[in-house]
């Protein structure tokens, strides 16, 4: 099944070579009401996505509306979609939003003073006090 909508921004598998541009687009495509409610639908449904009609009739956005907003979100490189016979759906790039996600947290608490929260992994020791 061919992929239709190709995003702009290259997937990253390695966190160090993620660009910060290619994060603020995403954040910047994430920072509109229904694009953050499409994104968050998409997550909970997986790999299988949805068709337009399904999004629309589940977020009760127009369709021209969600049609703008899904193209931001393929653009941001968040979302792809497919074509299944005559049916597209639109689907989550999750290794996209799980580095973006490594991005964010990749130096956790490295130049902090203390551990740590549990949920954060720092990626060194943190710093000890002089007395």
């Amino acid at each position: 099944m061919p992929v239709v909508g190709v995003a702009i921004y290259p997937y990253f598998h390695r966190i160090g070579n993620m660009k910060s541009e290619t994060v603020i687009a995403a954040l910047f495509a994430l920072a509109q009401d229904s694009r953050l409610a499409a994104f968050r639908l998409l997550v909970k449904r997986g790999p299988e996505g949805y068709t337009p009609g399904e999004l629309a009739e589940k977020l009760a956005i127009p369709s021209p509306t969600l049609s703008f907003h899904l193209k931001e979100l393929i653009r941001s490189g968040l979302i792809s979609s497919r074509r299944d016979g005559r049916f597209l759906y639109y689907s989550v790039n999750f290794s996209a939003m799980q580095d973006i996600i490594g991005f964010l947290t990749e130096k956790c608490c490295s130049l902090a003073d203390v551990y740590c929260e549990p949920g954060c992994s720092a990626a060194t020791e943190p710093k000890k006090r002089r007395a």
